[in-house]
Protein backbone atom coordinates (compact mmCIF):
# COMPACT_ATOMS: atom_id res chain seq x y z
CA UNK A 1 0.00 0.00 0.00
CA UNK A 2 0.91 3.35 -0.59
CA UNK A 3 0.34 6.77 0.90
CA UNK A 4 0.36 10.10 -1.48
CA UNK A 5 -1.65 13.39 -2.37
CA UNK A 6 -4.81 13.15 -4.59
CA UNK A 7 -4.28 13.54 -8.33
CA UNK A 8 -6.89 14.51 -10.52
CA UNK A 9 -6.88 10.53 -11.95
CA UNK A 10 -8.36 9.88 -8.74
CA UNK A 11 -11.59 11.47 -9.37
CA UNK A 12 -13.76 8.83 -10.92
CA UNK A 13 -12.31 5.73 -8.71
CA UNK A 14 -12.47 8.31 -5.68
CA UNK A 15 -16.41 9.37 -6.32
CA UNK A 16 -16.93 5.43 -7.02
CA UNK A 17 -15.55 4.35 -3.71
CA UNK A 18 -17.29 7.22 -1.73
CA UNK A 19 -20.35 5.66 -3.04
CA UNK A 20 -19.82 2.34 -2.33
CA UNK A 21 -19.17 3.23 1.59
CA UNK A 22 -21.45 6.36 2.15
CA UNK A 23 -24.62 6.49 2.53
CA UNK A 24 -26.91 8.96 0.06
CA UNK A 25 -26.44 11.91 2.68
CA UNK A 26 -23.16 11.14 3.57
CA UNK A 27 -22.08 10.61 -0.13
CA UNK A 28 -24.24 14.32 -0.85
CA UNK A 29 -22.24 16.34 1.55
CA UNK A 30 -19.11 14.75 1.66
CA UNK A 31 -18.45 15.84 -1.98
CA UNK A 32 -19.56 19.19 -1.59
CA UNK A 33 -16.74 19.37 1.04
CA UNK A 34 -14.30 17.33 -0.70
CA UNK A 35 -14.55 19.89 -4.45
CA UNK A 36 -14.31 22.98 -1.71
CA UNK A 37 -11.18 20.85 -0.31
CA UNK A 38 -9.64 20.38 -3.35
CA UNK A 39 -9.75 23.89 -4.82
CA UNK A 40 -8.32 24.96 -1.44
CA UNK A 41 -5.42 22.39 -0.66
CA UNK A 42 -5.19 19.04 -2.20
CA UNK A 43 -2.09 18.44 -0.26
CA UNK A 44 -4.93 17.32 2.90
CA UNK A 45 -6.23 14.59 0.65
CA UNK A 46 -4.41 11.84 1.37
CA UNK A 47 -5.02 8.55 -1.14
CA UNK A 48 -4.69 5.09 -0.12
CA UNK A 49 -3.31 2.95 -3.35
CA UNK A 50 -3.23 -0.96 -3.53
CA UNK A 51 -2.48 -1.92 -6.96
CA UNK A 52 -2.05 1.06 -8.61
CA UNK A 53 -5.93 2.33 -7.95
CA UNK A 54 -7.35 4.13 -5.29
CA UNK A 55 -8.63 1.71 -2.05
CA UNK A 56 -8.93 5.03 0.65
CA UNK A 57 -9.39 8.56 1.22
CA UNK A 58 -9.03 10.85 4.08
CA UNK A 59 -10.02 14.48 3.97
CA UNK A 60 -8.87 16.89 6.03
CA UNK A 61 -8.48 20.58 6.32
CA UNK A 62 -7.04 23.41 8.17
CA UNK A 63 -9.33 26.36 9.73
CA UNK A 64 -7.68 28.96 11.88
CA UNK A 65 -4.38 27.12 12.66
CA UNK A 66 -6.37 23.68 13.36
CA UNK A 67 -6.79 20.75 11.77
CA UNK A 68 -10.04 18.71 11.33
CA UNK A 69 -10.13 15.07 10.01
CA UNK A 70 -12.82 15.49 7.81
CA UNK A 71 -14.39 12.51 6.07
CA UNK A 72 -12.42 8.84 6.09
CA UNK A 73 -13.49 5.69 3.54
CA UNK A 74 -11.99 2.98 2.96
CA UNK A 75 -12.88 0.13 -0.22
CA UNK A 76 -15.09 -2.48 1.59
CA UNK A 77 -12.60 -5.03 0.58
CA UNK A 78 -9.69 -3.04 1.75
CA UNK A 79 -11.61 -2.46 5.10
CA UNK A 80 -10.02 -3.91 8.92
CA UNK A 81 -6.63 -4.01 7.38
CA UNK A 82 -4.71 -0.88 8.68
CA UNK A 83 -5.63 1.53 6.07
CA UNK A 84 -7.57 3.71 7.84
CA UNK A 85 -5.40 4.10 10.66
CA UNK A 86 -2.39 4.48 8.06
CA UNK A 87 -4.34 7.72 6.62
CA UNK A 88 -4.89 9.18 9.70
CA UNK A 89 -1.71 8.94 10.94
CA UNK A 90 -0.34 10.38 7.28
CA UNK A 91 -2.75 13.37 7.54
CA UNK A 92 -1.46 13.42 11.26
CA UNK A 93 2.18 14.49 9.71
CA UNK A 94 0.85 16.53 7.31
CA UNK A 95 -0.80 18.56 10.09
CA UNK A 96 2.10 18.46 12.20
CA UNK A 97 4.17 19.94 9.12
CA UNK A 98 2.02 22.80 8.75
CA UNK A 99 2.95 23.74 12.78
CA UNK A 100 -1.07 23.15 13.54
CA UNK A 101 -1.80 24.29 17.31
CA UNK A 102 -4.61 21.44 17.61
CA UNK A 103 -6.31 18.38 15.45
CA UNK A 104 -9.56 17.43 15.57
CA UNK A 105 -11.84 14.44 14.73
CA UNK A 106 -14.97 16.45 12.88
CA UNK A 107 -17.96 14.38 14.11
CA UNK A 108 -21.24 14.52 12.60
CA UNK A 109 -24.03 12.02 12.08
CA UNK A 110 -22.61 10.28 9.48
CA UNK A 111 -19.22 9.44 10.77
CA UNK A 112 -19.92 8.87 14.86
CA UNK A 113 -19.82 4.66 14.02
CA UNK A 114 -16.06 4.82 13.22
CA UNK A 115 -15.14 7.37 15.94
CA UNK A 116 -13.46 4.01 17.99
CA UNK A 117 -11.21 3.74 14.59
CA UNK A 118 -9.72 7.51 15.43
CA UNK A 119 -9.42 6.44 19.02
CA UNK A 120 -7.42 3.23 18.26
CA UNK A 121 -5.05 5.91 16.66
CA UNK A 122 -5.02 8.11 19.36
CA UNK A 123 -7.75 10.45 19.89
CA UNK A 124 -9.79 11.13 22.18
CA UNK A 125 -13.39 12.36 22.92
CA UNK A 126 -11.91 16.08 23.87
CA UNK A 127 -10.24 15.90 20.14
CA UNK A 128 -13.80 15.45 18.71
CA UNK A 129 -15.44 18.47 17.42
CA UNK A 130 -19.08 18.16 17.23
CA UNK A 131 -20.49 19.69 13.81
CA UNK A 132 -24.09 18.74 13.21
CA UNK A 133 -23.89 22.35 10.71
CA UNK A 134 -22.18 21.73 7.82
CA UNK A 135 -18.29 22.23 8.31
CA UNK A 136 -17.61 25.05 6.50
CA UNK A 137 -14.75 22.69 5.62
CA UNK A 138 -14.10 24.86 7.49
CA UNK A 139 -13.82 28.22 6.17
CA UNK A 140 -10.95 28.25 4.08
Amino acid sequence: MKLRSFRLSDYPHIIELFRDVLSEACFETTMEAFGRQLSWDSDLVIVAETDDRPVGVIIGTIDKNQGYYYRIAVARGYQRQGIGTALIHKLRERFENRKVSKIYVTVDNHNEPILPLYESAGYHSEDFFRSYDRLSIVSG
